[in-house]
């Protein structure tokens, strides 16, 4: 697909793009884009391969700018990625793409912007911002998942709190590094090394930088207090135990009279007092131990 670049993305083909003097973009798939690069006049030697891009950057080679594009899927962040190449010249935005979702890109431009693509500038930040403005409300879930899982802590629900937890934190740790190579990848476009933006196209990749840099520091928010999560959860389980250890001593502290005065008539030492008729009263002693025992730990408040 060829749009000749105005206020209104026009459909067109890519002779007619490359006999005009109107700047274009130009979405192909990888099976296509030799053919369209050499008519383009863009020598790009090697294979290009979309499965084997992980980053996201952009590079300035002699006659073009090179740019990669793997933007994590909203539905699965932790999966599979958009992966997308990008070739920039004086005339000409070329993205090839093979999962289609570069050509939805461009429809919702073509539905929801007024400005669509004036020039090369300002069709990349509506392209750029268009998959960037659906992160504020994924980090708003993240952020309402790790609320609900701070209140099952105070609800003492600590149940597979690691299973719900970990993935949340997974995620957050791969979308940094998104928004942090995306804050070099406006940075890089800015610059502008090959003159192939305006003076006043610049600023549009300043906004591109500022709202990449915004979702990394909410992101980087989100991964503290998954930490402060992880924390309370642990100190819950860490009071459980401690529950569990005091109840156990306590119950250590009551049979430890009983085993010594049990061992003490278990001697059967012939002048022992009271070895004949000495049962009844070891049981009272004992029941006056425990009873004892119980008062004591409830004025000290352990029971």
């Amino acid at each position: 697909m060829v749009y000749v670049l105005d206020d209104v993305l026009t459909e067109t083909d890519l002779d007619t793009a490359l006999s005009g003097n109107r700047q274009a973009a130009v979405l192909i798939t990888s099976r296509e884009y030799q053919e369209a690069l050499g008519k383009i006049g863009i020598c790009w030697e090697g294979e290009l391969n979309l499965t084997r891009i992980n980053f996201c950057k952009i590079e300035t080679q002699q006659e073009y700018l090179y740019g990669t594009l793997a933007i994590p899927r909203f539905l699965d962040i932790s999966g599979s990625r958009y992966r997308m190449c990008l070739f920039i010249t004086r005339k000409f935005v070329i993205i090839v793409d093979d999962s289609g979702y570069g050509q939805r890109i461009v429809e919702n431009i073509r539905l929801r912007k007024i400005h669509q693509g004036v020039n090369k500038g300002r069709f990349l930040f509506n392209f750029i911002t268009e998959f960037l403005e659906r992160d504020y409300e994924l980090l708003d879930g993240m952020e309402r998942a790790l609320m609900n899982m701070e209140e099952e802590a105070s609800r003492r629900d600590t149940e597979n709190y690691q299973e719900k937890l970990m993935p949340v934190r997974r995620e957050l740790l791969i979308l940094r590094s998104y928004y942090n190579e995306m804050v070099d990848f406006a940075k890089n476009l800015a610059e502008n090394e090959n003159g192939y933006f305006t003076r006043k196209q610049i600023p549009y990749f300043d906004i591109i930088e500022d709202r990449a840099e915004r979702l990394m520091n909410k992101t980087v928010q989100l991964l503290e207090y998954a930490g402060q999560v992880k924390d309370a959860y642990q100190s819950r389980i860490d009071a459980r135990q401690n529950r569990s250890m005091q109840f156990l001593t306590l119950i250590s502290t009551i049979f430890l009279p009983l085993t010594l005065i049990t061992s003490w008539y278990g001697m059967n030492f012939q002048n022992m007092p009271e070895l004949k008729n000495g049962y009844p009263a070891v049981v009272v002693l004992s029941l006056l131990v425990i009873v004892i025992c119980v008062w004591l730990f409830k004025i000290k408040k352990l029971f």
